[in-house]
This record gives structure tokens, C-alpha cells and sequence, in this order.
């Protein structure tokens, strides 16, 4: 679990293409790795990575054909800069949102425009994740979580203040460039109770039995 507050930017070192996908070495930059154990988790542009070797300035991942085809990584090479941000630990400062590091899917930047001091983006993400976007909601971009300021269908926007992009690979991203994204966990939940509570209502409609017929005839307890 991450909450998408990116600790340092990393930078693509090698990726070695194998039967299974591929393992990719991340030089680590300013992270701090003296406390990272051999299957320890770092998000790397929001996809949750398994540390599989690691030396003090950089670590090694697998990452199988699933993920080389429905993220970012398959545009990657050597030298693509990556946000960077360690699994969190119980007593971790919650500053971002919940972040589970599963990408759903990736966007694609539309426009790029200066506004002050801040740096106003849209983004246009597939017609099966724009329900899960909210106004004022959160989204994971890359690994960081932001607030979205907008929406227009399946685009949305952000505003993003000079913090954010001194301190992540943002001031890199160009017109466009494709970037991973991770929706709001809770809306997925929600999303799933509600399936399986019209599930359920269904069924009871169908056979004409209920929770509280069975209650009342004394099959169940409540």
C-alpha cells in the first residue's frame, strides 16, 4: 500500500526483455534504500514493483507481460525518469490517498497551459474509467496522487502547484505522452457493493424469496 506521496525520482537503468515479461534495474536516486529487504515493494510511476536485488543505489524487478502491455512500461527505455515511493509503513504521515500500486489503465496528456504559478493539465483516460473519476476527487498519475479538478467526459483536469513539480517527474510530461493511472480505490469498492446489492435484489425478485421471508419462517437468523 503506497499513498502516492513520491519520495524521490528515479531514473530507468536497464530493461532485459525475457520469456516471462521483463527485469528492469531503477537506479534509485535520492531514495533511501538502507531499509529496503529483498521483496519489499516500490511503486515505480505508480506500478507496484517486488525488490528482487538491490545495492545502495539502485534495485532490480520483474515485470511480467501484463504489465509491459497495459502501462507506461512499454514506452520506457534506458533513462526514463520514474516517481519513485516505498510501500508505507504503519506510522506513515498519511498525506496522499490510498494507493494500491495496480494500475487501471493509462491517459494521455491533451494540453499543457501555464496558469500563474501553476501548471493546468487534461487528461483523457478510457470511456471504462471515467466513471470512477470524481471532481475534487483523487487520481493516481504516475505514481502521485492529485486532486481532480475538473471533468468533461473522459478527460479531466489538474492543477498542479510548483511543490508538485519540482518534486516529481510532472515538469517532464509533454503533449501527448501517455502516463499510468490508478483510480480512487474506494469508488471501486462502492462500485462492487452496489453490484453485488443489485445482484442479490435481483435474484430475491426472481424466485420471489427474500432475506426477510426466510427471517419471518425462521430458516435464518438475523
Amino acid at each position: 500500500m503506497f499513498t502516492g506521496i513520491v519520495e524521490a525520482i528515479g531514473q530507468v537503468k536497464a530493461i532485459n526483455l525475457n520469456a516471462s515479461g521483463a527485469r528492469v534495474v531503477i537506479a534509485s536516486g535520492n531514495l533511501d534504500l538502507s531499509d529496503v529487504k529483498l521483496g519489499d515493494s516500490i511503486a515505480t510511476n505508480g506500478i507496484c514493483l517486488t525488490v528482487v536485488d538491490f545495492d545502495g543505489a539502485s534495485y532490480s524487478a520483474d515485470v511480467s507481460t501484463e504489465t509491459l502491455t497495459r502501462t507506461g512500461f512499454a514506452n520506457y527505455g534506458t533513462g526514463t525518469k520514474v516517481n519513485l515511493e516505498k510501500a508505507m509503513l504503519p506510522t506513515t504521515r498519511f498525506g496522499g490517498h490510498m494507493v494500491s500500486g495496480h494500475v487501471d489503465g493509462i491517459g494521455k496528456i491533451l494540453s499543457i497551459k501555464h496558469v500563474g504559478n501553476s501548471i493546468e493539465y487534461w487528461i483523457e483516460l478510457a470511456d471504462s474509467l471515467k466513471q470512477y473519476v470524481a471532481e475534487k476527487g483523487s487520481i493516481t498519475v504516475d505514481g502521485i496522487s492529485l486532486t481532480v479538478n475538473s471533468i468533461d467526459n473522459n478527460r479531466f483536469r489538474l492543477t498542479i502547484v510548483p511543490h508538485t513539480t519540482e518534486q516529481t517527474i510532472i515538469s517532464t510530461y509533454q503533449v501527448g505522452q501517455v502516463v499510468n493511472l490508478e483510480v480512487d480505490l474506494i469508488a471501486r469498492y462502492i462500485e462492487r457493493l452496489l453490484f453485488c446489492q443489485e445482484q442479490e435484489n435481483t435474484a430475491q425478485t426472481s424466485t420471489g424469496i427474500s432475506k426477510e421471508l426466510l427471517l419471518r419462517s425462521g430458516f435464518i437468523k438475523g
